[in-house]
């Protein structure tokens, strides 16, 4: 019999969920069912990395691989479904997300857009928990033996409580009460997306395979630097993107004056004092475009285009220096697909 894949593990994972949902209350089946919608669409370049790595490494575990990989995919939804709630999104990927489905259901029902916008926030929050709690027993019942699933729940732990740390400092670095420095936003971003998005997945598919301690180092750092490559891309789609393509706002990180390592830079130019209006604030398409004209002429966007390459280059350098393929990083996107200009980043 042939060892399922990541899909088939998540859908696992999934229908069960669901069957535990509808015995518990129908309307807590549709927050599951809300939660189900959230896992859809995604590249899945996590489980990607995790069945990579432990492929690679001559693993012999694919089905606790597909399970651990199916349970990075959940996390990844877990802490998505959070950061909207936390940055008052309504969608994901150009259709609402799990809260904007709730909000939508209160207003069509008769609620005011107060009580709709509480609802929304907490089917948001409790979806988030469900997936976050659905990936950690995904782990612990994966067929591992108890020493690898042990190093894996500890990798798990070790990436949710940096994660958060990240996620803090995203908040707190978008107070009015200072500007961030290049070092700070670029230590948020690393905690924020590195940890589990890259980290996490590598260094899980290297302990499924039985790989030495020193490997599995190596593969937490290719995955630190993949990680700041990917975010910073991120980082460009989220000014300079066609939302028709990326299915995010262009105008969003600019209005909540997110202290990313563009406007970091961008701070440190003479452009600044003719940038800095178009942060904080709702923006028309032409101030936006003047914005992204300004961000492109102080030379921010080309030092992140070249930082997030440089990032790259670092992350292929571990996996070669480890005798792997750089096939292993093939699942990971690192060019910017939906840039408004139609112009992509070097990495």
């Amino acid at each position: 019999m042939s060892s399922p894949t990541t899909d088939q593990a998540l859908q696992r994972l999934l229908e069960q969920g669901h069957a535990r949902a509808a015995a518990t209350d129908p309307d807590h089946a549709r927050v599951w069912d809300a939660l189900t919608s959230a896992t859809e669409g995604g590249k899945r370049f996590r489980p990607a990395l995790v069945m990579a790595a432990h492929d690679a490494l001559g693993g012999t575990c694919s089905a606790a691989a597909a399970m651990t990989g199916a349970a990075v995919e959940l996390l990844h939804t877990a802490l998505v479904i959070h950061d909207d709630v936390i940055d008052g999104d309504d969608l994901r990927r150009g259709r609402p997300n799990v809260s904007g489905t709730f909000c939508a259901y209160a207003v069509a029902a008769g609620a005011t857009p107060d009580e709709a916008d509480a609802l929304g926030r907490t089917a948001g929050i409790l979806a988030g928990d469900l997936a976050l709690v659905a990936a950690i027993r995904a782990v612990a019942t994966c067929g591992a033996s108890p020493d690898v699933t042990h190093r894996l729940l500890d990798l798990f732990d070790a990436a949710v409580h940096t994660t958060a740390a990240g996620e803090f400092a995203d908040v707190r670095l978008s107070l009015s009460i200072g500007a961030a420095s290049l070092p700070e936003s670029l230590a948020m971003e690393e905690q924020k997306t590195s940890a589990y998005s890259f980290a996490l997945p590598l260094q899980a598919g290297a302990v499924l395979a039985g790989a030495d301690d020193r490997t599995v180092d190596r593969l937490g750092e290719a995955g630190r630097v993949l990680g700041i490559a990917f975010q910073l891309v991120d980082d460009l789609l989220g000014v300079f993107g066609d939302p028709a393509r990326t299915g995010k706002s262009a105008a969003s990180d600019l209005r909540a004056g997110k202290q990313t390592p563009l406007l970091a830079h961008a701070r440190s130019t003479t452009e600044w004092e003719r940038i800095r209006p178009y942060v904080g604030r709702d923006l028309t398409d032409d101030e936006l475009a003047e914005a992204r004209r300004l961000l492109t002429t102080s030379g921010s966007r080309r030092f992140v285009e070249e930082l997030a390459a440089a990032h790259h280059v670092t992350a292929r350098t571990v996996v070669d220096e480890l005798g792997i393929s750089a096939d292993l990083l093939a699942a990971v996107p690192t060019r910017p697909t939906g840039l408004a200009d139609g112009n992509e980043v070097a990495a």
